[in-house]
């Protein structure tokens, strides 16, 4: 019995640390995050336009590239409405957006439909935008909180805001079609940093960006638990001299997640 006592404790006590640990990591799932429901019936337009704007810098991750660092269009710095329309008459605009409305809403949606002379990914010589659509993941926002956007940046600029106050909400149809619609779960680190859309923000693979840290070196600096924390909760710990504006992800699976993480902490290149 004594001789039993040992490897039977053994096995015990790593049986509760398993258990430990599945309670210690996230529990990521593949599923759509729940939306926080908008009461349209006591929207007024005044709130309307001040959920777009609090959209704008938060949830849709808009002020992210859209700032004076260059990555995308300084959306701020001058008149969206009247840009819409240049727009629109450019000879390389391949939408079907015939306003100002229509060419922002479209631009959310389809930003590949029209994109603004140097600001394509690399070598594709500005026939594809590094833009997410922003009703997919990671963004995933829904077509009210869309409206409230395209609103806020008419407003913005002192033009009349032509887009109606949304009547119904229907959030349970919502939910059911982006279950219906989920993303695969990405297999290889390179789709995985497509599907999230890291090189938005940061330098990877052969995408170039100083809104966020380098990446190409990031296993030289950080161990991988430390890579892996700063995925799970990016604003738990800023890196200096970055703003805190990295969102969360919650539709990433644990096993995208590791993928990626295992991944990153093998990026020790050099950097000019």
């Amino acid at each position: 019995m004594k001789d039993l006592a040992k490897p039977l404790g053994f096995s015990v006590a790593l049986i509760l640390a398993f258990s430990a640990v599945t309670y210690v990591l996230p529990q990521m799932k593949g599923e759509a995050p729940d939306e926080k429901e908008v009461d349209v019936g006591e929207l007024t337009m005044d709130s309307f336009l001040a959920l777009g704007e609090n959209l704008y810098n938060g949830k849709g991750t808009c002020a992210l590239c859209h700032n004076q660092l260059g990555r995308a269009p300084d959306l701020l710095a001058f008149d969206v409405g009247k840009v819409s329309l240049e727009r629109i008459s450019d000879s390389q605009y391949r939408g079907k957006a015939k306003d100002a409305e229509g060419y922002l809403r479209e631009s959310m949606l389809q930003p590949s439909a029209h994109v603004v002379k140097g600001f394509g990914k690399k070598g594709s010589n500005d026939t594809e935008s590094p833009m997410p659509a922003v009703d997919q993941a990671p963004i995933q926002l829904s077509e009210v909180e869309i409206s409230a956007i395209v609103a806020y940046l008419q407003k913005k600029d002192g033009n009349p805001v032509t887009v109606a106050l949304p009547t119904t909400a229907p959030v349970a149809q919502k939910k059911a079609d982006a279950t219906e619609t989920k993303p695969a779960q990405a297999r290889s680190p390179e789709e995985v940093i497509a599907k999230f859309g890291c090189a938005a923000c940061h330098s990877i693979l052969n995408t170039q960006s100083a809104i966020g840290p380098s990446l190409n070196d990031v296993g030289k600096r950080l161990k991988i638990d430390q890579i892996r924390a700063s995925i799970i909760d990016p604003k738990a710990e800023i890196a200096k001299g970055f703003p805190p504006v990295m969102p969360e992800f919650p539709t990433m699976t644990v096993t995208e997640l590791e993928t990626v993480v295992k991944f990153l902490a093998k990026q020790t290149a050099a950097q000019p």
